[in-house]
């Protein structure tokens, strides 16, 4: 009995003598990281890693997040992007309820930025399994306790759970910006957001200028997205309602990785890690065909195919609205009606596996079927087209449109119907 108490004291006086530091994956409100101390949080399961880094080429410092098993370090979040350490010298700590990040001269680069009013219990950060970085209240560790979280301020990396888009309730928009090259995590130049209307669609913009667009949400995927090659262990999902139109994916296995990137050359990307590779497989990439995934590259009533040349057609009943132009291979003006609607008698073209022309006019009510929303179509006398909102179960709900009919191309596979209205005479 003696010798197992004597045993059960050493291990104790062991345990007490070498125990960590700090919890691994856990800052309290005492507690620092800094670049010379080396330290990291460790999320639980070991996948990602909190810490200092700097790319190749830089001598600045970033605070971020990577896998921590990953062959070639990647980079998943970064706090301070466009407000680097210029020496090697840093702090992370809790500060007035606040996480901050000093400079050599103790001045703060980037920070949580909260307000609160009562200030109840200490705070404490967290890396969490998922790669969210969290602050809560120490005795609050269910998710509508965290008082800030990371996975509110993507960089250029959507993990799994994460969601990009509105958060209704806040206000927040949550996007991906890129990089400005593979060794430089400043702000580039491509974001990929959420516009947020009836029918909600991504943009992937340059400059702030729309350069490529997913599509409308159509129950299935983004109609102008690959999106479509069902992974075994992914799950998609857009939700669209009072308190958040977002977009999230997640895994039903975890010994594979995934996530999607906007890259610093403007792709958005789905990049895939198998457990025997080291290195990312890009599993697709948007746009697809840059000839014809790039915003109103056809001009309005006009629609892109591949297959064609020139690559632009206009729309049956329609004819190019400057032939000179048309012919020299600049379709920007696009194609014009043959016949003007005359309100009563028009009719509609099926256009099959079609990308949805773009949304900003268009409106939406889920409650009718395609013959209904071909009838209320027909009794407006501005609605030039219309389409299922969504595709599951042989297409429900309604989507029409007034006004021009912009950026439209066809699919060899995938797509949906869209519904051009004509007059009687250009039916044919």
């Amino acid at each position: 009995y003696n010798c197992c108490t004597l045993s059960f004291l050493l291990v104790f006086l062991v345990l007490i003598l070498f125990r960590p530091v700090f919890s691994i994956n856990i800052l309290s409100s005492t507690e620092s990281l800094t670049i010379s101390g080396n330290r990291t949080l460790v999320s639980p399961g070991d996948v990602f890693e909190l810490g200092f880094f700097r790319t190749t080429s830089s001598s600045r410092w970033y605070l971020g997040i990577w896998y921590k098993k990953v062959y070639f370090r990647t980079y998943v979040w970064v706090a301070n992007r466009d407000n680097p350490l210029s020496r090697s010298i840093g702090t992370l700590r809790i500060s007035n309820m606040n996480l901050v990040l000093l400079d050599h001269s103790n001045k703060s680069v980037w920070s949580t930025n909260l307000t609160r009013e009562n200030e109840r219990s200490p705070v404490v950060a967290e890396l969490l399994a998922n790669g969210n970085f969290v602050m809560r209240d120490s005795n609050n560790n269910d998710a509508s306790g965290f008082l800030w979280q990371s996975f509110d301020f993507p960089t250029d990396t959507l993990l799994p759970e994460m969601k990009l888009g509105y958060n209704l309730k806040t206000g927040l928009n949550r996007f991906l910006t890129a990089w400005r090259n593979s060794d430089d995590p400043s702000s580039g130049d491509y974001s990929y957001k959420l516009e947020n209307r009836e029918l909600p669609e991504f943009y992937l913009l340059k400059s702030g200028f729309q350069v490529h667009r997913s599509g409308p949400w159509n129950g299935v995927r983004f109609s102008g997205i690959p999106e479509n090659q069902k992974l075994s262990y992914m799950v998609y999902n857009f939700t669209e309602n009072s308190e958040e139109v977002a977009y999230t994916f997640r895994m039903t296995n975890n010994s594979f990785y995934s996530r999607l990137k906007v890259s610093s050359d403007g792709y958005l990307q789905r990049l895939t890690l198998i457990p025997i590779s080291i290195v990312w497989n890009l599993f697709w990439s948007s746009p697809v065909d840059i000839r014809c995934d790039m915003f109103r590259v056809c001009g309005p009533y006009a629609y892109c195919d591949g297959n064609t040349s020139p690559l632009c057609n206009c729309i049956q009943g329609f004819d190019p609205w400057n032939l000179q132009q048309w012919d020299i291979g600049e379709p920007a003006g696009g194609c014009v009606r043959r016949t003007l609607l005359s309100c009563s008698g028009d009719g509609f073209t099926k256009m099959k596996k079609m990308k949805l022309p773009d949304t900003r006019l268009a409106i939406v009510d889920r409650s009718i079927g395609v013959k209904e929303c071909e009838k209320r179509c027909l009794s407006d006398c501005n609605c030039t087209a219309f389409a299922n909102a969504d595709i599951r179960n042989g297409g429900t709900g309604c989507v029409i449109w007034n006004g021009e009919l912009e950026d439209i191309r066809t699919y060899f596979a995938d797509g949906q119907d869209l519904y051009v209205r004509l007059a009687a005479a250009d039916l044919g």
